[in-house]
């Protein structure tokens, strides 16, 4: 999690929107590029892949990725989304051309074109991203197991047919039956996909720019040639013999069906695609790339189909593989898109012999290689953690043994099915424990369970204190007015009644006294009293007690409501995003300020957040220690440093006397002296806030503090080795307590630029200079 994410939460333009940019003439920068070229590296072999996959002519794939990139790219809502040929249309492409034949099905893809031109006219773009991501999950596994599947009979040297199933009954057959040629490209082609990602060493990074699909395949392609073996290669016919499309000629009910298939699957993978996009545009920083707008791209995938079927390409759909490959090569515009289009275009019409050396089954591994990456552990994880394993696994199912549409339904029907099942499915219970009467609802609140509600709730004897515990995330109009009428009427005859949950704590009796901590993780901070500090008319408690009553509290209201999340990071292990290094001060409260929660951030907290030089602990290695931990073990991607206003260990420093004894407190804020020498500096410029001058020289020294810690932090060998590999990134924070507002360092390391509500903060968040 990064700090800055939580307190950026509004945008100036709304989301999946782009805002107006004015008209700029047409510029080729040299980071869009670099990217196309890396895209079309990958997309080249996998276009032809994904064609011998589906059983279309093998240039329909190369038609597909060069109308993706000039079409889609030129017109589509997402800048850098690339589109062309994708695995996620394979099982129905290849269904469609057993069907119906090539041409025809051609025809259907022009006609799934003018579907989402029309779907994207009507402004729906965002109803597809209401599917649950189950469903989604599920489709893509489903669609990935049909693919590895039919491939694995090319890799050994067959033929797949148009099913699983009869996939699956031939091949006990086909093992018998090994093509030794095949086999050995197709492992040499799996090797080097899965061993080249993974070369070590500063040789490692520096190979590792050239895309594993391409070497996968030119590998396998140069050891066929020099080895001379005889098997099946890439046939690409003459273009003058380009099969054009024609109308598809069938049951009308059986033709809206295929066209009604691409339209939503291509339509749902494009769009979830460009959302991917998004995000990983926002956690890469750098130049201001406009969010996609979601009607726009589906306009723009419509067009592209539409002119893909019309010279006889296969379907046209937003790829995620691509699209990030052209997000982290650094691509800034859709330049880099069209550009791939463009290379694609050369390749097809210029590099025909080179390419028709490539053997099928090199092919054939890469997109078996690519179905089975599809069925992601990851997505499996998520789907069991949000209960919602039947889902993925009827639709995964479904795909494999009916169809694409069919399972997609399947799965659509069961989510639904469960989402009944868990509104209707509510546990009331009351039960009486020292004289407190406690009614526990667990579940959804609805009107279904208003009469089983006050059931428990007429169980409460007038005059008696009762507690309701809501454990669930939603609650209809019936059932508050319910429980809204019976608190009210219970509290007019002498009784008292307390809500704790998710719906907060609300109390109708009496006040209790102060000392109680009338905290709650989910409301607001305010009128915050301290559960230990008491107040002017009432001493506070005595610690031990108030401890207790805390826990207590804890373990009533807070458990219930992270106890499944907990559990999960119990099972998983911790795996922050970032270390937060900040002041021991018990104002600063990083939870509140980050919106943070368990597992997010590995917090180190000190006297004046200092951060001890290498060499210089003098026995007291633990902030060195804290720091490699995070970096070298639990890989997180930044670093924070938050200091705060009114800062005591910076106002001991501005104070001290020399001569003074040397405590163990003296002793730790040696590590600030060097921020102290650094605003006595001339030779510096001050860090600054902007918009306004420091309140004090205390606030100029925690501002300089921050600085100065940041330099300290990248002497230590963990963080200079991660800093240099572009692993890891350095922020400065700096938060006043009085007016509970954030400034963030921006890149010149001079200016904290303040964090408005908004919206407004420093867009670029780089290791300061």
């Amino acid at each position: 999690m990064s700090v800055c994410a939580p307190l950026c939460t509004h945008h100036p333009h709304p989301p999946h929107s782009p805002p107006p940019t004015p008209h700029r003439r047409f510029l080729v920068k040299g980071a869009d590029l670099s990217a196309s070229v890396a895209v079309f590296l990958i997309a080249l072999p996998l276009s032809l892949g994904i064609a011998l996959a589906t059983g279309a002519p093998l240039q329909a794939g190369l038609v597909a990725a060069a109308v993706g990139g000039l079409v889609a790219g030129r017109l589509g809502g997402s800048p850098l989304q690339v589109s062309g040929p994708a695995a996620g249309l394979t099982v129905v492409t290849a269904d469609l051309i057993h069907r119906y034949g090539w041409q025809a099905t051609c025809g259907i893809t022009v006609l799934a074109g003018l579907a989402q031109l029309s779907l994207g006219c009507l402004r729906v773009a965002r109803g597809a991203l209401a599917v649950s991501p189950a469903v989604v999950h599920g489709m893509l596994a489903g669609i990935g197991v049909t693919i590895a599947v039919a491939q694995l009979h090319i890799v050994l040297g067959g033929s797949p047919d148009s099913s699983v199933l009869a996939n699956l009954r031939a091949l006990p057959a086909q093992l018998a039956d090994l093509h030794p040629a095949a086999v050995s490209m197709s492992a040499l082609t799996l090797t080097l996909l899965l061993a080249w990602p993974r070369i070590p060493g500063r040789a490692g990074r520096l190979l590792r720019g050239v895309p594993a699909a391409l070497v996968a395949v030119a590998g396998a392609t140069a050891t066929a040639a020099l080895t001379g073996l005889a098997l099946p290669r890439v046939d690409l016919p003459s273009w003058s013999g380009h099969a054009l499309p024609q109308p598809p000629d069938g049951p009308v009910l059986g033709i809206a069906t295929a066209v009604l298939t691409i339209t939503l699957v291509g339509s749902v993978e494009s769009l979830l695609s460009a959302v991917a996009v998004d995000k990983l545009i926002a956690a890469r920083g750098g130049p201001h790339v406009p969010r996609s707008d979601l009607d726009r791209e589906l306009r723009g995938q419509g067009a592209a189909n539409i002119v893909s079927g019309a010279l006889g390409g296969l379907p046209v759909t937003g790829v995620a593989v691509r699209s990030a490959a052209n997000v982290q090569s650094g691509a800034v515009s859709r330049n880099s898109t069209m550009l791939h289009g463009v290379f694609v275009v050369v390749a097809a019409l210029l590099m025909v012999p080179l390419l028709e050396q490539i053997p099928l089954a090199s092919l054939a591994a890469l997109v078996m290689a690519v179905g089975i990456q599809m069925v992601s552990l990851h997505h499996i994880r998520t789907v069991t953690r949000h209960r919602e394993v039947l889902v993925y696994a009827a639709t995964t199912l479904g795909v494999v043994f009916l169809g694409v549409l069919e399972g997609v339904a399947l799965g659509v029907a069961v989510a639904v099915a469960l989402a009944l099942h868990r509104l209707t499915r509510t546990r009331i219970t009351h039960e009486e424990k020292e004289g407190v009467h406690h009614v526990h609802v667990r579940g959804q609140l609805t009107f279904l369970a208003v009469p089983r509600l006050s059931r428990a709730l007429h169980l409460v004897p007038q005059g008696a204190h009762a507690v309701v515990e809501l454990d669930g995330s939603f609650m209809d109009h019936a059932a508050y007015e319910s429980l809204q009428d019976w608190q009210s009427a219970h509290t007019a005859r002498g009784g008292s009644a307390e809500l704790a949950g998710r719906r907060g704590g609300v109390t109708t009796a009496d006040p209790a006294p102060s000392a109680v901590c009338r905290c709650r993780p989910w409301t607001p901070w305010r009128n915050h009293q301290s559960c230990f500090a008491g107040t002017p008319s009432a001493p506070a408690a005595p610690a031990a007690r108030e401890l207790a009553r805390g826990i207590s509290s804890f373990q009533r209201n807070t458990a219930p409501l992270v106890r499944a999340e907990l559990a999960r990071l119990a099972r998983e292990g911790q795996r922050p995003a970032q270390l937060f290094l900040t002041c021991a001060d018990s104002r600063l409260v990083t939870s509140m300020i980050t919106s943070s929660g368990p597992g997010d951030l590995f917090v180190v907290r000190n006297v004046g957040n200092l951060v001890p030089p290498p060499g210089e602990e003098h026995g007291d290695d633990s902030v060195a220690a804290a720091i490699e931990y995070a970096v070298e073990v639990l890989g997180v991607r930044s670093i924070t440093v938050c200091g705060h206003s009114g800062c005591g260990a910076m106002q001991a420093l501005l104070t001290a006397e020399p001569g003074e004894p040397q405590t163990p407190l003296k002793r730790w804020l040696r590590h600030g002296l060097p921020s102290l020498a650094r605003m006595a500096s001339d030779r510096r410029a001050w860090p600054r806030l902007a918009g306004r001058a420091p309140a004090d020289a205390v606030e100029q020294l925690c501002l300089t503090n921050v600085v100065q810690q940041l330099e300290h932090l990248r002497a230590h060998d963990s963080v200079a080795r991660a800093l240099a590999a572009g692993a890891l990134e350095l922020h400065g924070m700096y938060f006043h307590v009085g007016e509970a507002q954030a400034y963030l360092l921006g890149r010149t390391g001079k200016v904290f630029e303040d964090v408005k509500d908004d919206g407004s903060a420093v867009k670029e968040l780089r290791s300061p200079v």
